[in-house]
């Protein structure tokens, strides 16, 4: 990975390789039968990045390596910055208590099974396994690229987590709409099943919309619910792996680094729940969000080898079809409790 800062040409140029794979990978999204697979442009940013990088990249990295890099890093904490433009506080009193306490339980059970079968199981590095755990349990690929600053992965681990995102959060938007007529749940609580455990918020749409109006809309506000949890998770990983830091070194404390972006995304977030933004600058936002987006993910995927990723092998998969079954059986099992309690 280049750490030079470069010249500013090569910087320019780096940005205009990041932006043109974006924008490529916001073309196909939009493709009628890429919008009905429920394929985000974060995804085919990345699928297009991990081509490019293990073939036309390495005769042109030393060319704009600085500008990929910034791309990578500093472009996606303002795009998770931004991400928070999406979401209104408004939102929660929209599915109530319960909708609340789902989430938190969801991702509480599905992050600490994904460390601890991961580390202690599957034999994996915590890195990936948190990294797995995050995209699981909370958001898809934008939680494994918020988390992998707070936990100083690679690469090639953020690779695999986004794929086993894509891979299982794909089979839960065909599987949950066949389920429905067997899970004896309400439009309403089938909505909230579907966003509380379905990994992406493209593939919560087309699971809700499968089923009805009702159940897409409850679905897409569950989900949303889940990734404004996305913050207070970032802070407290960060403060455990501190504490951990401080244990292994025999510190009195070990160095916490605190998110800050995670915490402007909750501003984020509090500025939009305000209505004071036109909702055309809002729409503006959310647009530029993705592209920044779009822009850290291909320039991930290009500095992602694959022989890493064939070096991860199956275990990475392992965990998380571990972690999918949970989320379809132990994650219904969480809807029926607490919607029976609340």
């Amino acid at each position: 990975m280049s750490t030079t800062p470069g010249t500013p040409r090569q910087f320019a140029a780096g940005l205009a390789v990041a932006g043109a794979i974006a924008a490529l990978a916001m073309w196909s999204a939009g493709l009628p039968a890429v919008q009905e697979m429920g394929i985000s442009a974060l995804t085919v940013a990345i699928l297009i990045g991990i081509v490019a990088g293990n073939t036309v990249f390495g005769r042109i990295a030393p060319h704009c390596a600085s500008g990929v890099d910034f791309s990578k890093a500093r472009l996606l904490r303002l795009g998770i910055i931004l991400y928070g433009f999406r979401i209104t506080f408004q939102q929660i009193g929209e599915i109530g208590w319960a909708g609340v306490v789902i989430d938190i339980l969801v991702i509480a059970i599905t992050f600490t099974l994904a460390v601890q079968l991961g580390t202690r199981m599957f034999g994996l590095d915590k890195q990936t396994a948190m990294l797995i755990g995050a995209g699981s349990a909370i958001c898809g690929a934008a939680a494994v690229m918020a988390t992998e600053p707070v936990v100083r992965a690679h690469a090639h681990k953020v690779s695999v987590a986004v794929a086993t995102v894509v891979v299982f959060g794909t089979i839960g938007m065909f599987l949950y709409p066949l389920m429905y007529p067997y899970l004896q749940l309400t439009e309403l609580g089938y909505g909230l099943y579907a966003g509380s455990t379905i990994h992406e918020v493209a593939q919560v749409v087309v699971a809700g919309k499968a089923v009805g109006e009702q159940a897409a809309s409850a679905a897409v506000i569950e989900k949303m619910l889940r990734v404004m949890m996305l913050a207070p998770f970032l802070v407290i990983l960060s403060s455990r792996l501190g504490a951990e830091e401080g244990a292994e070194t025999g510190a009195a404390k070990g160095r916490i680094t605190i998110p800050w972006f995670a915490l402007l995304f909750i501003v984020a977030s509090g500025v939009n729940s305000l209505g004071v933004l036109p909702p055309a600058l809002v729409h503006w936002i959310v647009q530029v969000d993705t592209v920044l987006l779009a822009m850290a993910m291909g320039a991930l995927g290009l500095r992602t080898q694959a022989s890493a990723i064939r070096q991860a092998g199956l275990k990475p998969i392992l965990l998380a079809s571990v972690l999918f079954l949970f989320l379809v059986v132990g994650g219904y099992a969480i809807n029926l409790g607490v919607t029976s309690l609340i």
